[in-house]
């Protein structure tokens, strides 16, 4: 079911609706050209499971110069889905208008540099973890004809709706992760061992909380008391519930930590450092 941007409400916002729209014919369609589109200046949109992510769009548009876009009935943008064109399984469209500047004109067209930012709110955007893959981008452009005043008894809702797409190179959309280490026990005799735990989850926007991620590969560092670089001590592999464990030998006051380098569908993460008293 497509969501159309169908017109601004009072504070700017377009106004969007759950309505099921006709594509417009191919005669009535206008002669758009979305190009140079980027999203999130061509990086990971990482989504956690509460706060909304706002991801800038750029992008150039060309239009016949007879072509009014107006933000009230006509509508031109940007949108993210996944999936096909013509069978979306999710969507993310523009929720204001776009900040278009004139870069060009000729007799039939006008070329504009656009930007717009798109709202990835986890609660109303992303429903399971298919969404966390690469989003394609595609050109909109709407229209509304509606007179639903109802006084002569009879209204009418009209929306056309086209589409291009794919445009650019999309999006990924990934998961976001948390990482924690606690380091024990403290304090420790030097030459002493020293165990490393800690846990690796990631968000999980079905159930809407941080869940454990296993078989994960995590780097072990440790910082020195007075450095201002970690090292590698070893790499460990996450358990049941997204558990780490490691054991290493005590030798000088500083901070222990874990880095999870990320996936293809979940973002990096890494530990606070925890810090270690050796006598």
């Amino acid at each position: 079911m497509r969501k159309l941007a169908i017109g601004i409400a009072a504070s700017g916002a377009l106004a969007l609706t759950g309505l099921v729209a006709p594509v417009a014919s191919a005669d009535t369609s206008p002669d758009l050209v979305f190009s140079a589109v980027t999203v999130n200046n061509g990086k990971a949109v990482t989504v956690g499971t509460a706060a909304a992510v706002k991801v800038p769009v750029t992008y150039t548009l060309t239009r016949p110069s007879d072509l009014t876009v107006d933000y009230k009935t006509t509508f031109a943008g940007v949108l993210l889905y996944r999936g096909t064109l013509s069978r979306m399984s999710n969507e993310v469209e523009p929720e204001d208008v776009p900040t278009c500047t004139t870069t060009a004109t000729t007799d039939t067209t006008v070329t504009e540099s656009c930007k717009e930012t798109l709202v990835i709110a986890p609660e109303d955007t992303l429903y399971s973890t298919s969404d966390a893959t690469t989003w394609k981008a595609a050109g909109l452009y709407s229209t509304m004809d509606q007179d639903d005043d109802g006084s002569d008894g009879h209204i009418h809702l009209g929306y056309d709706f086209d589409a291009w797409g794919p445009l650019g190179s999309g999006v990924q959309v990934k998961r976001a992760a948390k990482l924690t280490a606690d380091a024990s026990p403290e304090p420790v005799k030097k030459g002493g061992t020293i165990t490393v735990t800690g846990k690796l989850t990631r968000a999980d926007w079905e159930a809407g909380r941080y869940t454990g991620y296993t078989s994960q590969k995590a780097t072990l560092q440790f910082r020195a008391k007075g450095s201002t670089s970690y090292t590698t001590v070893k790499t460990v592999t996450s358990g049941t519930g997204g558990a780490l464990k490691a054991t290493t030998t005590a030798t000088k006051d500083g901070y222990y930590r874990y880095v999870f380098a990320g996936t293809a569908t979940t973002g990096s993460a890494t530990a606070p450092g925890d810090f270690i008293d050796v006598r």
